[in-house]
């Protein structure tokens, strides 16, 4: 299993496994990074640009052509980890682990339910950073697959502690929304 620097689990295997799509690819299969970054790494832009800046990993396809998969895309010649510029953020604010969802507290400095867990940190043990990919896991999930057994891809349920927390959260959310007039509120006071 993959290991962080500090020798703890990630909780996967392969991270590939665990990525759709990379933050740079168009919903034509287009890759962005070659056309707004392409001046850090001309080499890479040039060859994108000489096949019309389609992605080498997702190869664009049409709803005729069999090859496509489910998704509307379909295989290119590379692997995720053959781009140099890969890069794969979660953006669904839930658990992946056991779908808890984000409740944000505006002007609170309280903790957020959810973490971000780094699935890649270091290409065979080395110093330099690899593919920059991340997930979301709530703070009860992530100490889990930190200092545990447990795996990203387990079926697990949210943390009875977690669905306390997001549930007061929601209960002072919907309080806020109230609404109550200022004869309300002022005859009280008499």
């Amino acid at each position: 299993m993959e290991k962080a620097p500090g020798g703890t689990s990630v909780g996967v295997d392969d991270p590939y496994a665990h990525v759709d799509r990379c933050d740079w690819i168009t919903d034509d299969g287009k890759c962005r990074w070659a056309v707004e970054h392409g001046h850090h790494d001309p080499d890479f832009a040039d060859a994108r640009s000489a096949e019309d800046f389609q992605c080498p990993v997702v190869a664009g396809g049409d709803d005729h052509d069999p090859s496509v998969s489910s998704t509307g895309e379909q295989a290119g010649r590379w692997d995720w980890g053959d781009c140099p510029h890969f890069r794969r953020r979660e953006r669904d604010r839930a658990c992946t682990r056991c779908g808890l969802e984000e409740r944000r507290m505006a002007h609170t400095d309280e903790r957020p339910l959810l973490e971000e867990h780094h699935l890649s940190y270091r290409e065979g043990g080395g110093d330099d950073l690899n593919h920059e990919i991340t997930i979301y896991l709530c703070r009860w999930c992530h100490a889990k697959v930190h200092q545990s057994w447990a795996r990203i891809d387990d079926d697990a349920n949210p943390d009875p502690e977690a669905v306390a927390e997001r549930e007061g959260r929601r209960t002072r959310e919907r309080s806020e929304l109230g609404f109550e007039s200022a004869a309300e509120r002022y005859r009280d006071d008499e």
